[in-house]
């Protein structure tokens, strides 16, 4: 029986030529799998057509929008996943989706072996080859681009020589990955960390200087899920789709950062995520009124946790799944409304309602009503700085 090797396609040269690249290398059958994740671009059906062009004897083409915002786009919300306090995870969030879709093709092929174009530089490698051993442990994983030595000028070289069906001149100076919760921009003229970024790199977002009247929107969590914008009922991919827009449109969400990559190297990388970061914004604000104190400072070490361990790959893992669960928990009560101005490249937060806050305003206020029995809080400092007051007096005496 001849080997079957499934490929993660993009439908770009670089796997396009990873086709009969692996062909030619190892003798093998290759089905290419392209999983729509709201990347834009070429439809998913001159994605397939390319595949079948190029020499492959499969094409799979899978449009997970929906399936990628509720099941990896959503837990990062209700985590408020921040990679270094900054990064909301565009490309590590897609990884483990694109590699279940690869996982189920092989199995469902009869293949042995699962390919990426991955570098041996970045990020994804681990990404895409620690994700399928967690899923298949048998499945033996292969990358043209770094066993193979497949530059791409050889690439180039390659898809001319067999009249490949695809563009082998124009060349973006950037590496670029996009879906629908944000887009990577790396490479080029941004590799030297003092060039600022350029107004064209941008796509999903505007000018944050540009003069534009503010944009009030009002957001509506139920369990930390959003349900509503504006109070019109959408599902997560329309909440994402819509604050893309509008929180794009304000400039929201430019992020410029030297990253600490798992492989070791620091690398800049300026991402755009407006949706994501009005929805973090969101939700970090209404937990902020609805969860208790002990449980909203834990939750910020797991949040942490969380990010790193999607960053570096573990998707998977036993201690993600286990985080999971502690999210779940926590995002009970984590529901109302977050009123927002976006503007200037901000997300503001002007409002919170609930029915689940922890906000007594009697308690609070300073005014004719407080309830607060300020009498009781003489012996509760008493108390609460014993311990240090005692260590005091004896640092001092020495």
């Amino acid at each position: 029986m001849t080997q079957r090797v499934v490929l993660a396609y993009s439908g770009g040269l670089d796997t396009s030529v990873c086709i009969g690249w692996i062909a030619e290398a190892t003798g093998a059958e290759v089905i290419a799998v392209a999983v729509d994740v709201g990347q834009g671009g070429e439809s998913l059906d001159v994605i397939r057509k390319r595949a079948l062009a190029c020499g492959a004897v499969e094409a799979e083409v899978v449009d997970a929008k929906d399936e990628f915002a509720n099941e990896y786009c959503l837990p990062a919300i209700r985590s408020n996943a921040l990679y270094m306090d900054r990064y909301p995870l565009v490309s590590a969030l897609s990884r483990p989706l694109i590699v279940k879709h690869l996982v189920a093709a092989a199995a469902k092929h009869g293949a042995d072996t699962v390919a990426h174009g991955c570098t041996g530089k970045g990020n994804d490698q681990v990404r895409f080859e620690a994700g399928i051993t967690s899923l298949a442990p048998d499945l033996k994983c292969i990358a043209p681009v770094r066993d193979y030595a497949m530059t791409r000028d050889k690439a180039i070289a390659f898809a001319e020589d067999k009249g490949l069906p695809i563009a082998t001149t124009k060349k973006s100076p950037y590496s670029i990955d996009a879906n629908v919760f944000g887009r990577a921009i790396e490479t080029g003229f941004l590799e030297d960390i003092w060039n600022a970024p350029i107004e064209d790199i941008y796509e999903y977002t505007q000018d944050p200087a540009a003069p534009r009247s503010a944009d009030e929107v009002v957001i509506t969590f139920e369990h930390g899920v959003p349900v509503a914008v504006d109070g019109r009922p959408v599902t997560p991919l329309q909440a994402i789709q819509e604050l893309n827009e509008r929180a794009g449109a304000q400039g929201v969400g430019r992020i410029d950062m030297v990253e600490d990559r798992l492989v070791g190297i620091k690398s800049r990388e300026v991402y755009e995520a407006p949706g994501a970061i009005a929805l973090i914004t969101a939700h970090q604000e209404l937990e902020n009124v609805t969860v208790e104190r002990e449980l909203a400072r834990y939750k910020r070490q797991v949040e942490q946790r969380w990010s790193e361990l999607v960053y570096d790959g573990l998707w998977f893992s036993p201690l993600k799944r286990a985080l999971d669960g502690f999210v779940a928990e926590a995002n009970q009560h984590v529901s109302g409304d977050i009123r927002m101005t976006l503007h200037g490249g901000r997300a503001v937060v002007t409002g919170r309602k609930s029915a689940q806050s922890l906000y007594d305003f009697s308690l609070a206020t300073y005014d004719t009503g407080d309830t607060f029995d300020q009498s009781l809080s003489k012996g509760f400092i008493e108390i609460f700085g014993m311990s240090s007051k005692i260590a005091a007096r004896r640092d001092l005496a020495q």
